[in-house]
């Protein structure tokens, strides 16, 4: 494997892999731009799940995408990847190596498959490979890119709305009574897993507080399908609960992107919203449990807040100590208020 030769390929088709989740799809756009910057003629394609396609419309810098629907049967499912393998790319850069990926890869005749160091068992599928970048998580995936002579310079992740997608946010934002002088923060209390999700009754302490010291907040509770009900405990367990906005229905996620655009501080859990702000230029406060720093934006008003335990960051999904655990029960509300009032905006 010679990754010297890499230096002076010019690639004129690339697809990206990148599957899941939404917010790792959002933390690949770097990358993105880092090889259209590299190679401005080159038709840059993703190959990614039908759900995660969506952060991806309206990127100037990505030409088609190739959407994988997990519905779809096994005969029809291996005509997709054919289809996908056979499309003339000539580097594909696998960031993942999931069975969906290396399905793909097996149809293709691509001139450089390019990843991480791939298990010995894999690496029949590629062509090349190279290290992980870090500590942050869009440059640890911008690392690949080392085999192309490409370095991440604090490239931030991007979503690109349309005016359009703006203008529905701001009529959104009014027909619930948002008025002139108020300060919207979006709020995500929600995360499928309990180790990474701060206590409802904790984020309606935390905001009641917060109003008590700036009367000029107003709350958008956040939540995906299936999560309704973790944020009408926040909704219920909270003293003034006509400052919050609760949807009645889940938004998309573009919508849920413009209305935290719209936004003067994104605040919640470590899950995709806190990504979109990065993309956005929002500010985000982000509590933070069983994760690692790795995933909050190293730049200017992007924040985390933890108890900076000895077992953090664990990433696990249960904690053996409890549920809710220690790391995010015994982090109280009084304790993040001051991180939150310092990064709301002064104006």
């Amino acid at each position: 494997m010679d990754l010297s030769r890499l230096k002076g390929f010019e690639p004129e088709r690339i697809l990206l892999c990148q599957l899941r989740q939404i917010g790792d799809v959002v933390l690949l756009t770097p990358a993105i731009g880092m090889l259209k910057a590299r190679y401005p003629k080159a038709s840059i394609h993703v190959y990614t799940e039908k759900k995660c396609a969506p952060v991806l419309e309206n990127n100037p810098d990505v030409a088609g995408v190739f959407e994988v629907d997990k519905s779809l049967g096994l005969w029809d499912s291996l005509a997709f990847y054919k289809r996908v393998g056979r499309a003339g790319f000539d580097l594909i850069i696998d960031f993942q190596q999931l069975p969906r990926c290396r399905w793909m890869l097996m149809f293709s005749k691509a001139k450089v498959k390019l990843t991480f160091e791939p298990p010995w068992y894999n690496r029949w599928l590629y062509t090349h490979w190279a290290p992980h970048g870090g500590p942050y998580a869009a440059q640890c995936k911008a690392g690949v890119l080392s085999a192309l002579g490409l370095e991440w310079q604090g490239q931030r992740p991007r979503m690109y709305l349309s005016q359009a997608e703006a203008a529905w946010a701001d009529k959104y934002l009014a027909e619930r009574g948002l008025g002139p002088g108020e300060v919207l923060v979006t709020v995500d209390p929600t995360h499928r897993r309990p180790t990474r999700r701060w206590p409802a009754t904790h984020f309606a302490r935390v905001l009641d507080l917060a109003v008590e010291a700036e009367p000029r907040l107003r709350f958008l509770l956040l939540y995906g399908p299936g999560e309704r009900g973790t944020a009408e405990r926040v909704l219920n367990a909270s003293a003034r609960p006509g400052r919050m906005i609760l949807p009645q229905e889940v938004v998309g996620l573009r919508q849920m992107a413009a209305l935290i655009q719209r936004a003067g501080l994104q605040f919640g859990n470590c899950s995709a919203p806190r990504h979109f702000a990065v993309a956005l230029d929002t500010p985000s406060l982000t509590v933070r449990g069983a994760t690692s720093d790795a995933w909050t934006y190293p730049g200017p008003n992007h924040e985390d807040v933890s108890l900076g335990l000895d077992c953090q960051p664990c990433n696990l999904n249960a904690c053996p100590l409890g549920d809710p655990p220690p790391c995010l029960a015994d982090l109280g509300p009084e304790a993040v208020l001051p991180r939150l009032l310092a990064m709301l905006p002064r104006s």
